[in-house]
């Protein structure tokens, strides 16, 4: 069986991202803690609310920052992949996080509409002030590592939901401090909730797909293997597997029938070709494939194992 490794990398400093991520954890103990008093003081249920999700976030950042820090470990005996998949991994636990949080803020907005409370407006107004600037800047600090790292996308998604919530905090503190509809204060809680589950079922699925090792949406199996079935010397494709083990690794294998009893050499070089055209056409980097002639096996393309 023969296999072969096209590698892409992160064009970003290897510690760029964990300097980033420690700097949007601090930022976001501060904001917790300063949320926590003052909801407290304020009776604040979404100044509350927001502190919880913010405290979501630092839990999430650090489980982002130690996924980052495990995938430089390199590969061992024990451990063959090394640590590739703990981005992942760590993307899954936050988007979980994220719709428990929001589940929990659902049933005491519900609880709070039932029974409103007069509200310190003033303070909801400067805390979530405060939050809106530090969760604004921990936005933009991950900003461009999220477009291209499910890990990062987690943590920036938690960022960007927190400034939106404190967005809606903002405008609820106002309402009530200029108007006293303090019911707006549930209601922003519920609003928050909601959109906590949209962003959080989002990247729960794609996280869900990688570590079941389904196939990635993006990569066509039939195609690819008319595509492959198309070199002359090729009689059948078939047990083929693709999966995604992370942000940059899409794995193929698959048993490739030959027309002739061919040399390892020729093999060889029907082999680059096979890698040149399923990493330009489809950006699958990592390609191992069992050469049979006249083998009496399965010939289907998908085999149950």
């Amino acid at each position: 069986m023969a296999h072969s490794h096209n590698h892409t990398h992160s064009h970003s400093h290897p510690n760029l991202k964990g300097r980033k991520l420690l700097v949007t954890i601090v930022l976001n103990i501060l904001i917790t803690l300063a949320q926590v008093v003052g909801g407290l003081i304020s009776g604040s249920l979404a100044l509350l609310s927001d502190a919880l999700h913010n405290f979501s976030d630092v839990i999430s950042l650090v489980i982002s920052y130690v996924a980052d820090r495990l995938t430089k470990r390199k590969a061992s005996l024990n451990k063959t992949f090394g640590y590739k998949r703990a981005e992942i991994l760590a993307a899954f636990v936050n988007a979980a996080t994220l719709i428990v949080v929001a589940v929990l803020l659902i049933i005491e907005a519900v609880e709070r509409f039932q029974n409103p409370q007069a509200i310190e407006s003033n303070l909801v107004i400067w805390l979530s002030a405060i939050a809106i600037l530090g969760n604004g800047f921990s936005v933009l600090l991950l900003k461009k590592e999220a477009k291209t790292n499910m890990n990062m996308k987690s943590a920036y998604v938690h960022l960007l939901t927190d400034m939106m919530a404190s967005v809606a905090v903002l405008i609820g503190g106002l309402l009530m401090k200029y108007h006293q509809m303090y019911w707006v204060d549930s209601a922003l809680t519920f609003a928050i909730a909601l959109y906590l589950v949209w962003m959080g079922f989002d990247l729960l699925k794609d996280s869900t797909k990688v570590l079941m090792l389904f196939t990635p949406t993006s990569t066509p199996i039939n195609k690819i293997v008319a595509d492959i079935t198309t070199f002359e010397s090729i009689k059948n494709v078939h047990h083929v597997h693709i999966w995604q083990l992370n942000e940059d690794e899409i794995h193929f294998e698959a048993h490739i029938d030959f027309n002739e009893d061919i040399s390892l050499s020729q093999f060889d070089s029907i082999l680059h070709e096979i890698e040149d055209l399923l990493w330009k056409k489809y950006g699958i980097n990592h390609v191992n494939i069992q050469p049979e002639f006249d083998k009496k096996d399965t010939k289907e393309v998908i085999v149950q194992d």
